[in-house]
């Protein structure tokens, strides 16, 4: 597929209108708005307000209102959670002697770019599909930024078997040292049979007290009894060429992770998600507060 992700267009969009816009952030992200050209994100912002109408039917206001529901309802209430918890995780695990961040599917991720002090013992890994990654570094090249010197690019497709050769034929990488790894925005568009076989190999070249951090649907998700903007989700993700391939019930992803000797270290449902990482903000905004994502939940799993 010789084409940049939409999903992760759409996601870095998510990240640079809540930073722009508000004081008080789930999650920050300097850089996401020099990522995307101001044509990107006219595109985007004049296209998802017209569409008010399918996001929030009976919606009443201004295009400008109009964008800050859909933002807010629907496309930022994942990307921004899951950063935060991600990143929260990563900087214990740095703490506790964690010296490589694997990202898996890094899409416009920006954390090598803005890492924090605490980062400085990390070697980061960016993973991602060879047309993506192209993408990105035109993207990176064009900003005012130096490229890390503790960055590494790694091309990769995760459908295919060779992917797995490419981390462990990096110079950088020493499967030896306890790594943390995110896996976001992926268990939606693989299948149970690739996605559990992704954790294994992950698992398998990583040594025991090593983490995982990803994103999973619950199992109603494809049901009748999902919510209206799951159901829309599915719906854009399928229009963008990117459809959603699989769900997970609680126990089936335990046994899942148990087989590649992973354990859950920690779990967040959706009302957990909104409590935990997103009550300052909604504090700050009680009038328009946001919610965890429906049926979305997000996990910290540890190499046993």
């Amino acid at each position: 597929m010789e084409k940049q992700s939409l999903t992760a267009l759409v996601s870095a969009f998510a990240r640079a209108y809540h930073a722009e816009h508000y004081e008080v952030n789930i999650f920050v992200d300097p850089l996401a708005r020099p990522m995307i050209s101001d044509e990107e994100y006219a595109g985007i912002a004049d296209n998802m307000a017209k569409a008010i109408a399918f996001f929030r039917p009976g919606f009443s206001g201004s295009p400008e209102e109009a964008l800050r529901e859909i933002v807010d309802h629907q496309l930022s209430p994942t990307p921004l959670g899951r950063a935060a918890f991600t990143e929260e995780a990563l900087e214990a695990a740095v703490l506790l002697g964690a010296r490589q961040y694997l990202i898996f599917a890094a899409g416009y991720d920006t954390f090598a770019y803005r890492q924090p002090s605490w980062a400085a013992p990390l070697h980061i890994f960016e993973i991602d599909h060879p047309a993506t990654a192209k993408e990105k570094r035109r993207r990176v090249s064009a900003l005012p930024i130096e490229t890390p010197a503790n960055l590494h690019s790694i091309s990769a497709d995760f459908r295919e078997p060779n992917w797995r050769s490419r981390v462990l034929d990096c110079p950088a990488f020493d499967p030896t040292r306890i790594s943390f790894c995110s896996l976001l925005g992926i268990s939606y568009y693989l299948t149970k049979e690739v996605f559990r076989q992704l954790l294994s190999d992950i698992a398998s070249m990583l040594p025991r007290g090593s983490s995982i951090v990803f994103d999973y649907p619950d199992e109603l998700t494809f049901s009748e009894e999902a919510g209206e903007r799951a159901k829309k989700q599915v719906m854009m993700a399928a229009q963008a060429g990117e459809p959603m391939q699989a769900s997970y019930s609680y126990t089936e992803l335990e046994r899942m992770l148990e087989e590649a000797d992973l354990l859950i270290y920690k779990h967040l449902t959706p009302e957990e998600i909104t409590g935990q990482l997103f009550r300052l903000y909604n504090d700050s905004q009680p009038d328009h507060p946001i919610t965890a994502f429906d049926h979305v939940h997000y996990v910290l799993a540890v190499k046993s």
